[in-house]
């Protein structure tokens, strides 16, 4: 899965931040719930208008960006500790 068909960046919406496309949800927002302990399936819940794929892009954003293994440390956890199969996806 390419995470540019579902990340966008557009001056006229969220002040440019990066959104999943078609919403207004950035993308941080998914990651900071990440980070917060929310799963993957309680997001998809919040979010009606995301996907599992839309939620592994915010992930891959992060592995593209050399940033998954700072937040993996961040949570004290390594790559098979994640249980979640949404985010498990993004790894793949």
């Amino acid at each position: 899965m390419d995470w540019r068909e579902y990340v966008t960046v557009n001056p006229g919406v969220m002040h440019g931040q990066a959104c999943i496309r078609g919403t207004r949800i950035p993308v941080a927002v998914v990651l900071a719930n990440l980070a917060d302990g929310v799963s993957a399936e309680e997001i998809l819940r919040s979010y009606p208008s995301l996907t599992p794929p839309a939620v592994q892009a915010a992930l891959k954003v992060l592995v593209a960006n050399g940033e998954y293994d700072k937040i993996l440390a961040k949570w004290g956890l390594t790559d098979g500790a994640v249980k979640d199969p949404v985010i498990n996806g993004a790894l793949s």
